[in-house]
């Protein structure tokens, strides 16, 4: 059964840390091995998916069409991104830029609100 874009959007946002940047990963063709160096070179070492974790989100997102697989050597899959993953992808990265100003917007006003009221 295939979802529509809206239910996809619908289902997978909030997304985990995970699968955000695992779908970000995959704007360019990789491997589930890519995808775990590449977050770990990324995120400085702050960020460490293991093999058990990538694979179950890579198996999910392909069974709901965020992803596809384009190639597979050495038995290893490469996957990438689908137009309806790029849409949940762009719709959760709003999402956070939005929570990011939200949170400018509290955190730059603490100083002003804080002497207005003392």
């Amino acid at each position: 059964m295939g979802f529509s874009t809206e239910e996809l959007i619908e289902r997978y946002l909030p997304m985990s840390e995970q699968s955000f940047l695992l779908l970000l990963c995959l704007t360019e063709p990789r491997h589930g091995y890519g995808i775990m160096q590449m977050v770990l070179e990324q995120s400085g070492g702050r960020i460490s998916l293991g093999p058990s974790t990538v694979y179950t989100i890579l198996y999910k997102m392909e069974q709901d069409g965020l992803i596809e697989v384009v190639s597979e050597v050495e038995r290893r899959k490469v996957y990438r991104i689908t137009a309806q993953g790029r849409a949940v992808l762009d719709a959760e990265t709003g999402r956070i830029s939005e929570l990011a100003r939200f949170a400018r917007h509290i955190l730059e006003c603490e100083p002003v609100c804080a002497a207005l009221k003392g």
